[in-house]
């Protein structure tokens, strides 16, 4: 879990120290965000592969090379003297991390017996749900109180723990170890690479480039859509490749893949709207929405071991039916929401949701993974982790694009009933008018005043409708999903996963 947090911890911990970054390296922020995206990509790229590096390098020896590198690359990013040399490092620490989840979670699902995978897969998912929460409230204590390069420098004690904890008690099982050697599939490398690559690159710049407009979006699609459709062909048809697709022939991991690419969707594109919709609707400082976001992971933190002990006496799939539903539910619930919303109003929804996601990534991993054999384990997981990070990146450019352009759709309609002939638009334009008058404006100025008032207040009407429909619309997709659930086969052995032999 130490290996998992600080990998998860360092895709959101940047985002809110972008400004410092491009200032104190003579960047601007748009160019500053390359820090992020050239994270990403490697990432993705990588991550798919770990399974068939594992079997070439040993897992042992390819996890502690993944802490090792991070950690490096994680204090070389914080002593960049500037922005070129700083996304250099972001690419090695992107690639470096790749396989951190994966491989853990591999480790952790052939380790533990099947009745206890659920409690160890409880501990485990804490760094997946917590990490991408406290991140932006950490980056931005760390770089306001002290300067954006802590924000890597965090990684260095983590990951020396887990460097020490991965030499003493992690080792390789006999089939790994017999696995050494193979052959290299140099063809499905390049597909992947190119494909993936090209498609990360395409959903974090989509929306900034306005998607299909921009030439090089336009070309960047194209080639990820080729080169993903030849890696499948190339994967399905060599002896041994470097992702092995036949995995999905398991009806319970395929469904379960696709929940958590809808899982991934789902629970990135929310954190994305709550802290803008805190800060420039609500007018909460960073360090308060922060705050306010806090009670899903102290949720999902206080539930999550309890959902593990379940997993254990409880057929899995309930649990995973029950988390749809009330992760779906809250997310309705926060589309409730108004410009007069307090504190409490923001708080109980996020603690429901947080208590839905230990229902979810606990029930959802053990139920995935129930049906594969420890051979094929670490193939699983890593193809497991790619499409959840992969439904992120969707979910945050969907809900980023859905914002950008149904606000104005949303403002427009609500405009049409702004008019001279409409008796509450023309009593709130008087009532406005008047307040300017009293605080020592003339009739011009004030008039001025007031209707650009009413004006500022349309627009963040718009705005708030505009979230609390994506909210709703989030909330639906879970719900609208549950049912899925029954094309699962039940776990044997408890709540739990099985081992195939």
């Amino acid at each position: 879990m130490f290996a998992t947090f600080m990998e998860v911890l360092d895709t959101t911990v940047v985002n809110v120290s972008l400004p410092h970054i491009a200032g104190n390296l003579s960047a601007t922020v748009d160019e500053a965000t390359w820090a992020l995206t050239s994270y990403l990509v490697a990432n993705a790229i990588v991550l798919p592969m770990t399974g068939w590096l594992a079997g070439l390098f040993g897992r042992k020896r390819l996890l502690m090379l993944s802490v090792g590198g991070f950690t490096l690359a994680s204090l070389l990013c914080g002593l960049a003297p500037s922005l070129s040399v700083l996304v250099f490092f972001r690419i090695v620490q992107g690639a470096t991390g790749g396989a951190l989840q994966p491989l853990s979670q591999a480790v952790l699902l052939e380790a533990f017996p099947p009745q206890d995978r659920g409690k160890a897969m409880a501990f485990w998912a804490l760094g997946i749900v917590v990490a991408p929460i406290l991140g932006p409230v950490l980056g931005g204590w760390l770089t306001d109180n002290y300067s954006w390069r802590w924000v890597f420098y965090i990684n260095l004690p983590v990951g020396i723990t887990s460097l020490v904890m991965t030499r003493l008690f992690i080792f390789d099982p006999s089939y790994i170890k017999h696995a050494v050697g193979r052959s290299i599939d140099y063809w499905g490398i390049g597909l992947l690479a190119v494909g993936i690559g090209a498609l990360q690159f395409v959903l974090d710049k989509g929306q900034e480039d306005d998607w299909f407009s921009s030439s090089h979006i336009v070309i960047l699609s194209f080639v990820a859509g080729t080169a993903l459709i030849a890696l499948i062909i190339h994967e399905l048809t060599t002896k041994e490749p470097v992702v092995d697709l036949r995995v999905f022939k398991e009806r319970s991991y395929a469904v379960g893949v696709f929940l958590m690419t809808v899982l991934g969707f789902v629970l990135y594109g929310s954190l994305v709207l709550l802290p803008i919709m805190l800060q420039t609707l609500l007018g909460y400082p960073p360090l308060q929405a922060g705050i306010a976001m806090a009670p899903r992971g102290v949720g999902s933190f206080v539930f999550m071991p309890f959902v593990g002990i379940l997993t254990g006496h409880v057929d899995s799939r309930k649990l995973l039916f029950a988390g749809l539903v009330i992760g779906g539910s809250t997310l309705i619930w926060l589309g409730q929401l108004n410009l007069q919303a307090g504190y409490w109003d923001i708080f109980w929804p996020q603690w429901t949701q947080g208590m839905a996601m230990g229902l979810l990534f606990v029930p959802l991993t053990t139920v995935t993974m129930a049906g594969i054999s420890r051979e094929k384990m670490g193939n699983a997981t890593s193809l497991f982790n790619l499409m959840r990070n992969l439904g992120g990146s969707m979910g945050i450019a969907a809900t980023s694009t859905i914002l950008a352009r149904d606000q104005v759709r949303v403002a427009a309609a609500i405009g049409t009933h702004l008019s001279p002939y409409d008796v509450g638009s023309q009593s709130r334009l008087e009532m406005l008018t008047n307040g300017f008058k009293a605080a020592g404006a003339d009739s011009v100025t004030a008039l001025s005043r007031a209707q650009a008032a009413l004006m500022g207040e349309l627009h963040r009407q718009a705005e708030m409708v505009t979230f609390v429909h994506i909210f709703q619309l989030l909330g639906g997709l879970f719900v609208l999903l549950s049912p899925l659930v029954l094309l699962m086969r039940k776990p044997k052995g408890g709540g739990g996963p099985v081992a195939a032999h």
